[in-house]
C-alpha cells in the first residue's frame, strides 16, 4: 500500500466478518483451520474479513504470532474482497509494529482500538490516535470498544474524524443507538466510513445510513449476515426486519458465553474446532455448550440458512 497515496475510505463498505483466531493444545495458532475459517466465510459472501479485533482474541497473542497471522490473511483472501486488521497493542511501538505489516501485504484499512487495562482521558486517546495515524500515514478506523478497552466520547472521534487525515471513519461496537445518529448526522458529504460494531444495532444502523458492519457473529453465522446487508441494500425491508429477529435470538443464546466463546462454540458445532477455549471448563459451561449445540441446527434449519440433510459427521452445514 502507498502510505502517501490519499486515503479512500468510500471503498469500505459490506459486511464484515470478525475472525476468530483458532489454536492448538499447546497454544500455537493453528493456521489449517484459520484456512478453512476464512474459506467459509468468504463462501457466504462477506465483503472482506477483520482479524486481531475483540472476536479474535487479540491480547492473547505475540506480535510476531500476530504478524504471521497477518501476512496468512492477506495470502488466503482473494482479491476481491478486503482484510481489515486491528492493531490494538500494550503500547504504541507494538500497534506500529503491527500497523506497518499489514500495510505491507495490502489491508485496505487499519483497526484502531483505544488502549485496555489503563484508564486515561479523553485527550489522551485523541493525541494517541493522533499520533499513531500520523505515523502510520495509512487509512485508519476508529475502533470504539468501552466494553474491554478505554471508550471514546462522541465529541473525540468527531474531533479525530475533522482534523486527522488518515482517521477516515469508526467502527463503533458500544452499541450505543445515540451514535448512530450523531455520527450520521455530522458526515453530511465528508467521506466518513462508518461501521456497526454491535450486531445489535445493526439494521437500525443501516437505517441511519451507516455502510455496513464488522461483525462478530458473522464470524460463525456469516450468512444471516450478509442476508441482513443484501435485504437492506436491495429495499426487502421486511425481509431485513425478519432477519434481525433471528439475528437478535441468535445473540440473545451467544451472550451466556464470555466473548468470544460462543463463535469459537457456534463453529465448533458447524465442524470447524478452533481449539481449548482460554479457561477450563467447568461443568456448568459444558452443560451451556451441550444445549448450545443441540439449539443451533435446530435454529439454522428452522431461520432457512442450513440445508436440511446434516453431514457425514452429524452437522448441518452452511448452504
Amino acid at each position: 500500500m502507498d502510505r502517501t497515496k490519499e486515503p479512500d475510505p468510500a471503498a469500505i463498505a459490506g459486511l464484515f466478518a470478525a475472525v476468530v483466531t483458532p489454536i492448538h493444545e499447546d497454544g500455537r495458532i493453528d493456521f489449517g483451520t484459520f484456512d478453512r475459517i476464512v474459506a467459509f466465510l468468504v463462501e457466504a459472501g462477506v465483503s472482506g474479513i477483520c482479524i486481531a479485533g475483540a472476536t479474535g482474541e487479540y491480547p492473547h497473542f505475540e506480535t510476531s504470532d500476530r504478524k504471521a497471522l497477518i501476512r496468512r490473511a492477506a495470502e488466503r483472501l482473494p482479491d476481491n474482497r478486503a482484510l481489515l486488521v486491528g492493531i490494538g497493542a500494550p503500547s504504541m511501538r507494538h500497534a506500529i509494529a503491527l500497523g506497518e505489516t499489514a500495510i505491507d501485504v495490502g489491508s485496505r484499512a487499519l483497526l484502531l482500538p483505544m488502549p485496555m487495562f489503563f484508564r486515561y482521558e479523553q485527550q489522551d486517546l485523541e493525541a494517541y490516535c493522533a499520533r499513531l495515524s500520523g505515523e502510520l500515514r495509512a487509512p485508519c478506523l476508529l475502533y470504539n470498544l468501552p466494553d474491554f478497552t478505554n471508550g471514546l466520547a462522541p465529541s473525540t472521534v468527531l474531533n479525530l474524524l475533522r482534523g486527522e487525515e488518515f482517521i477516515v471513519g469508526i467502527k463503533d461496537s458500544s452499541g450505543q443507538p445515540d451514535n448512530l445518529a450523531v455520527f450520521a448526522a455530522a458526515r453530511e458529504q465528508r467521506p466518513w466510513t462508518l461501521l456497526v460494531g454491535d450486531d445489535r444495532v445493526l439494521l437500525t444502523g443501516l437505517q441511519a445510513g451507516w455502510d455496513g458492519g464488522i461483525s462478530g457473529v458473522a464470524g460463525c453465522c456469516p450468512e444471516l449476515l450478509v442476508a441482513i446487508y443484501r435485504s437492506f441494500v436491495e429495499g426487502r425491508h421486511a425481509e431485513a426486519v425478519r432477519l434481525q429477529g433471528a439475528l437478535d435470538e441468535l445473540i440473545s443464546q451467544l451472550a451466556r458465553f464470555p466473548t468470544p466463546w460462543g463463535i469459537r462454540i457456534g463453529l465448533a458445532a458447524r465442524g470447524i474446532d478452533t481449539g481449548p477455549l482460554p479457561l477450563p471448563v467447568t461443568r456448568i459451561r459444558a452443560q451451556q455448550i451441550a444445549a448450545f449445540c443441540e439449539w443451533l441446527p435446530k435454529w439454522l434449519r428452522r431461520t432457512g440458512l442450513a440445508e436440511e440433510h446434516p453431514d457425514a459427521a452429524g452437522r448441518l452445514t452452511p448452504r
